[in-house]
């Protein structure tokens, strides 16, 4: 399980590398391409809706053609995206390679769920949800402060040189280790047909969506939080890159490391529990944040210190919300993660757009929006998933 771990958490970090490591730039991309800092967050927004929306494809090829192909497929487009943003001369066209960076990076979100699910189920995928974000956890600790170096040593183009360094390492990777986990007996052929039968019944399935939403207005906050806080820490804070990126990192422990306790938690005390006591921690965590900056006193370190807890949270409920929704779709795998995965991806790009508008470089509107995440994903649990019996109390 180990090894799996390494393998799918290594190529699963290069999406969120793509996320994380041009973060500090943010503020200089705006300047360099003469752009405001609503259309520079726009690019974030582009690669959230083509990677949403391309696991749509992803999904019913891993089904049909084997695992591997596919993220074999993603990886070579998400290179290309790499090599089309380091020169990209507007904003525009910043936004657009971004776009095709996320076209391929979304095989390396879908694909891996559904070589998890090969192998395992409940709890034991669980354990290696969380084992494999503890190797993405590298991720947001490190992904920034190796941007602010190479912002530093080069410039922001050249982060999306390392991109394309490290989406090349992650083919060869792929190539010589990683085995496929879909035999050819078990392949489901891409016909129109069966997918869209997969995908209606999942639609028509309560707890599916209902997990997933959840899932994703999670997603969403976190979306918004990277939005946001590249300007918020260093226009209202005052923070250089580097200092962004020790926050940022800080931001990401209370996540990452509850996520690791996921797995263990989930032994003891049942997934279903897990979940309540997830979505319910982060509403109120994210709501005290909100009301502390809502009456003035967002400071740097209540900033921090808020996120930090809130996050700890969020970490427990994205990994057992996975799980859970994929638990009775072990048939469709492939259909069901690249569905969840989509309207997980979508949701949080569009509370990006309805956002924007108002995310002016302060603390209070960032922490507002993400409080109103936390809320609609309580809101949704427990008016629809808990009155269906979906998650019984142990």
């Amino acid at each position: 399980m180990l090894r799996l771990a390494i393998i799918l958490g290594l190529m699963s970090a290069v999406g969120p590398f793509a996320i994380d490591m041009y973060l500090p730039a943010l503020p200089t991309i705006a300047a360099d391409l003469r752009a405001s800092d609503t259309a520079v967050q726009m690019t974030l927004t582009a690669y959230f809706l083509a990677f949403g929306v391309a696991q749509l494809i992803y999904g019913p090829m891993a089904d049909a053609k084997g695992r591997k192909l596919p993220l074999t497929i993603g990886l070579v487009i998400f290179a290309l995206g790499s090599a089309g943003a380091a020169f990209a001369g507007s904003v525009t066209a910043l936004a657009g390679w971004r776009f095709v960076q996320g076209l391929g990076g979304a095989a390396l979100m879908v694909v891996p769920r559904a070589v998890i699910r090969d192998r395992y189920t409940g709890t034991e995928a669980t354990k290696l949800m969380a084992m494999i974000m503890l190797v993405i956890s590298i991720s947001p600790m490190l992904a920034p402060l190796a941007g602010s170096a190479v912002i530093a040593l080069a410039g922001w183009r050249e982060v999306f040189g390392v991109l394309l360094v490290v989406s090349v390492f992650s083919i060869l990777l792929l190539t010589f280790a990683l085995p496929e986990t879909l035999s050819p007996a078990a392949r489901t052929p891409a016909r129109l047909t069966p997918i869209l039968s997969g995908a209606k019944r999942l639609l028509k399935d309560p707890v599916f969506m209902g997990l997933t939403m959840v899932g994703g207005f999670g997603m969403a906050s976190f979306f918004v939080f990277i939005a946001a806080a590249s300007f918020v820490y260093t226009e209202q804070f005052g923070l250089s890159p580097t200092g962004f990126s020790v926050c940022f990192a800080i931001n990401a422990v209370g996540f990452f490391g509850a996520s690791q306790a996921a797995g263990p938690l989930g032994a003891r005390f049942g997934i279903p529990r897990l979940v309540r006591v997830g979505v319910t921690g982060f509403a109120v965590m994210t709501a005290l944040l909100a009301a502390v900056a809502l009456s003035g006193f967002a400071t740097l370190y209540v900033v921090v210190g808020g996120l930090v807890l809130a996050n700890a949270f969020l970490g427990v409920v994205i990994p057992t919300t996975m799980v859970l929704a994929l638990d009775d779709h072990g048939d469709i795998a492939g259909i069901a993660s690249s569905l969840g995965g989509s309207l997980q991806m979508l949701t949080g790009g569009l509370m990006i757009v309805l956002a924007g508008p108002f995310l002016d470089g302060t603390a209070t509107p960032m922490v507002v929006t993400i409080a109103l995440c936390g809320l609609l994903g309580f809101t949704l649990f427990w008016t629809v998933l808990r009155p269906r019996a979906t998650v019984p109390a142990e």
